[in-house]
């Protein structure tokens, strides 16, 4: 088994890791250096290129959508590495919902997040996510046990979008379902979470009261990963009968997968 690396600090990519070490229900681990989840690459300095560069990835899988890219920019290019753009459904559902969190007054964010309505938006995107993009999840995983590794997988903030992705991955790596969810809270962490932004000038700024409303939106929990098990187990009985009929991953392929994934 290989040792666990140092993680490695990244000034312009939040929530930056490396998931190996993870355990398999079959007693072994996850590959280090071979899958790697993060928020966007499009603030990335020369010495973020420089190091995510010497990582050898094969592809980066960026899961934003073209609103996503416009806000933020394009991922830095790492020579040498394939980009592939697979668009996932944003869990805000536009670009016009961002606009309202970044200059929303109050009383327009109290409308659409209080009562507990942002963190039900939440739990329906990942349902939603795992129940609408099959295709999606199954073209990754093909990808992976074909040749993609190392691969980074990410979107915006690295923990929805990518986050789903990741467990997905993992899932069919044969990670349990507790790992798989102590790997998503990860993304909590001070120095992994996405920097809330509010327009100069916004009504309440950073309030206490603001952030309040904002919390559900860019905190990571269990209950939105909950509400993607539970899908699984209600359309499909399970994760094996997900992955075979959902995603259309053959044993052959999976096993492929886990050859280049677990040690």
């Amino acid at each position: 088994m290989t040792t666990q690396p140092a993680e490695h600090a990244l000034t312009g990519v939040r929530n930056f890791r490396d998931v190996g070490g993870l355990p398999t229900n079959d007693g072994r681990r996850i590959r280090h250096g071979v899958l790697y989840r993060s928020g966007h690459l499009a603030h990335a300095t020369p010495e973020d290129v420089a190091y995510l560069s010497g990582l050898g990835l094969h592809t980066v899988f960026d899961f934003r959508n073209s609103a996503d890219q416009a806000l933020e920019g394009p991922d830095a290019e790492l020579p040498g590495t394939r980009n592939v753009n697979i668009p996932l459904t944003d869990p805000a559902e536009g670009a016009d919902f961002w606009r309202m969190v970044r200059k929303g007054d109050l009383a327009q964010l109290r409308t659409a997040l209080s009562d507990g309505q942002a963190a039900d938006r939440m739990t329906t995107s990942y349902r939603t996510m795992v129940l609408t993009r099959t295709t999606e999840h199954s073209r990754v995983l093909h990808a992976l046990a074909e040749d993609s590794v190392p691969a980074l997988l990410h979107c915006a903030a690295g923990k929805d979008r990518a986050g789903l992705s990741v467990a997905v991955t993992l899932l069919a790596a044969g990670v349990g379902r507790e790992a798989v969810e102590a790997d998503y809270l990860e993304s909590n962490s001070p120095h992994r979470r996405y920097k809330v932004h509010r327009a100069e000038g916004a009504e309440g700024g950073l309030s206490p009261e603001v952030l309040e409303l904002l919390a559900p939106l860019f905190d990571a929990r269990p209950g939105y990963l909950a509400a993607a098990f539970g899908a699984i187990d209600e359309r499909w009985g399970g994760v094996e009968a997900y992955l075979t009929e959902g995603l259309g991953l053959a044993p052959e392929t999976r096993e492929r997968l886990r050859d280049r994934l677990v040690d």
